[in-house]
């Protein structure tokens, strides 16, 4: 088993969720939940017994010090917190939908994280006792200097021989200061030992090739696996300090259900984990963070590259059925999952 922290590194959101037919002002309740995609993968681990770390900015006033001693209360250290800044950032998503979805609106421009710099962090601090760092695409997509401080940290995590995760999160509404994710996500994933995310978001964020006769149709899922080999392959090659590519297949399933399987690469093999059918869910939102948690669990846990994916995908999948941005089912109750849907 590993030791030591698993430091995340992002913006923490607050998700507003109106329903879509207005009833929110009838009521005069409009649903928040705290989150953003880092986060989210902190607070499973910390449910889960693995120590776990947080850092981002917010401004100093009683709502970020009420937020801070929410983290703590869930085992999070929020240590490495910087205080600066005027607001936290926010974002609009109807209820139910996820965030691909054309109806999330970004509020947080001008929020304390994306006041941040580089050269102004002391990564000494940051990275005492510190054993593995995550962060994911939505930070460099804030602005450049987030991106500067995001190159910054992990060139001061890999001098340290410490492990790098990176989500490929794509968001369009976000990369708004003139740069497309390609020309400055393959540098930063050019430092990490794991690569999460689709074989889309590979394509779009680091270049890898699409084959579009493999993605035509999403019931073949031979082909779909094919895919996963050839792009896995494509990003080790590409980034060579790079072990392991995970992906993500969630398909839509009738009018409310889900279709979803994942895949992880490694040594020169694909394993695949078992397919998850549902016909309703209640959340979206959250569930690639939790899969991205339940690898960072595994890898903690040096588990066995199949165990690491069965559990992240339950984990992932169990998400679904959550109405909040982080999970809060436990170890055991993901271990029945997976027990409950083997094949």
């Amino acid at each position: 088993m590993a030791t030591g922290k698993v430091l995340s590194f992002g913006e923490l959101l607050l998700r507003i969720s109106p329903d879509g037919e207005g009833q929110w002002l009838a009521e005069n309740k409009l649903p928040f939940f705290v989150g953003g995609a880092e986060l989210n993968v902190a607070t499973a681990l910390a449910l889960w017994g693995v120590p776990s770390a947080y850092l981002t900015a917010l401004p100093q006033n009683f709502v970020s010090e009420q937020l801070m001693g929410y983290l703590q209360e869930r085992q999070i250290d929020t240590g490495p917190v910087v205080l600066q800044g005027d607001r936290i950032g926010l974002y609009y998503l109807p209820k139910g939908k996820d965030l691909k979805n054309a109806g999330v609106i970004y509020d947080r421009a001008g929020s304390a994280y994306a006041a941040l710099t580089p050269s102004t962090l002391d990564w000494d601090a940051v990275f005492q006792g510190v054993s593995q760092f995550h962060f994911s695409a939505i930070c460099p997509a804030i602005n450049q200097n987030v991106a500067d401080v995001c190159a910054e940290a992990l060139q001061a995590a890999a001098a340290r021989n410490i492990f790098i995760s990176l989500d490929l999160n794509y968001r369009a509404k976000l990369w708004q200061y003139g740069k497309d994710p390609v020309a400055v996500m393959p540098t930063l994933a050019a430092s990490c030992d794991l690569i999460m995310g689709n074989i889309w978001a590979a394509n779009k964020m680091l270049g890898m090739p699409l084959h579009e006769d493999l993605v035509d149709n999403p019931e073949d899922k031979e082909k779909l696996l094919r895919h996963a080999t050839l792009s896995s392959e494509a990003i080790l090659k590409e980034f060579p300090n790079c072990q392991t590519v995970a992906f993500t297949f969630r398909f839509d399933h009738g009018a409310k259900g889900i279709r979803y399987f994942t895949t992880l690469y490694t040594q020169g093999k694909l394993h695949v984990s078992q397919e998850y059918v549902v016909d309703q869910i209640l959340d979206k939102v959250g569930s690639g963070d939790c899969f991205m948690a339940g690898l960072l669990y595994g890898f903690y846990h040096e588990h066995s590259p199949q165990q690491t994916l069965e559990f992240a995908t339950a984990a992932a999948f169990k998400k679904l059925f959550i109405l909040s941005d982080a999970t809060t089912s436990t170890v055991a109750e993901i271990e029945e999952t997976i027990k409950a849907y083997a094949n």
